[in-house]
């Protein structure tokens, strides 16, 4: 994730995407029922939500995405856990935002953090406090990562999980970044889906906190043996944690018929209908992923988008 800011003048607005500050102009989202999905149960009897992590280092990320979120999901409810304790500026966007900030110590987390990555040059394992997602007050929540700009209604993901079928929703396989080869050397890791933990759905009725600790109390010799180097810390423990339990994962296609599973903020063949993208072949794509940038965005097919989030999030929080 980039912390640097934009030099110079801000892009123009392009073609396919407008957005007004303060007014919904945009195409609104489709009423998602489509043939062949599962039927979500009632909303009225759930509570749903989306949780995220921030802080004042990554302001120009989190001012873009809480923009993006008010444009299309702002009925749903969010969950802002602060990444460490420089959040002024984060506890202000909060409010602006009406997200719920998380004051909550996580001890439990930040604790398996320093057992699985000690040492003064691991200080990204903060990104361990994304798990406090799951000890939210909700029956299903859905986590991002903020270098995230959403383009449609989340509420269509929401009373999709089912024991023994659907217990945990992942948007993009990621083959590279999660294990080494020593997975081949145990069996359960043989035909595991490897995802991106920059989204997920899930319910603490499949996915406890406590399971994360049981699991490496029981099994931290197999995590570290498998997992992936490289200032890698949430992503292969998600992973891992999920496999080792046997937790039922599907990506987002197969839950939602006409869904993409493309998020990468360089992805081939995208394109915008209606102001809203789609992948090579029409699907829709939900949100735009900035995973792995070493810069803000500049140039990319959706970078003109973020830009008018920014511009706009950046005069409401200075108004």
């Amino acid at each position: 994730m980039a912390f640097l800011s934009i030099v110079g003048r801000p892009l123009p607005l392009p073609a396919f995407f407008k957005y007004i500050p303060y007014m919904r102009l945009r195409f609104p989202n489709p009423v998602l029922s489509p043939e062949g999905a599962t039927t979500p149960s009632a909303a009225s009897a759930k509570r749903y939500g989306v949780a995220i992590v921030g802080n004042d280092k990554i302001i120009d990320w989190l001012l873009p995405f809480l923009e993006s979120y008010r444009d299309t999901n702002s009925a749903l409810p969010l969950y802002l856990i602060p990444y460490d304790d420089n959040v002024a500026m984060t506890r202000r966007a909060a409010d602006i935002y009406g997200a719920h900030y998380v004051g909550e110590e996580p001890t439990e987390i930040d604790k398996l953090s320093h057992e699985l990555y000690p040492g003064i040059f691991n200080s990204n394992r903060r990104r361990l406090r994304k798990l406090q997602a799951l000890a939210l007050p909700l029956d299903e929540v859905a986590y991002v990562d903020v270098d995230v700009i959403l383009f449609r209604d989340f509420t269509p993901l929401f009373g999709r999980l089912e024991k023994s079928k659907t217990e945990f929703i992942v948007a993009s396989p990621s083959f590279e970044y999660v294990y080494n080869d020593r997975r081949d050397c145990y069996p359960f890791l043989k035909d595991a889906l490897l995802f991106n933990d920059g989204f997920w759905v899930t319910s603490n009725q499949y996915l406890k906190l406590s399971d994360f600790i049981e699991t490496i109390r029981d099994d931290a010799a197999i995590f570290h043996d498998v997992r992936k180097r490289g200032q890698l810390f949430a992503q292969p423990l998600v992973n891992f944690v999920t496999h080792r339990r046997g937790l039922k994962i599907e990506l987002l296609p197969n839950v939602i018929s006409g869904a993409s599973h493309e998020s990468f903020y360089k992805a081939p063949g995208v394109e915008f209908k209606n102001g809203k993208p789609v992948d090579y072949e029409g699907k829709e794509i939900y949100f735009a992923h900035w995973a792995g940038a070493t810069a803000l965005p500049k140039g990319g097919v959706f970078d003109q988008a973020w830009t008018e989030y920014s511009k706009a999030a950046w005069a409401r929080f200075k108004q």
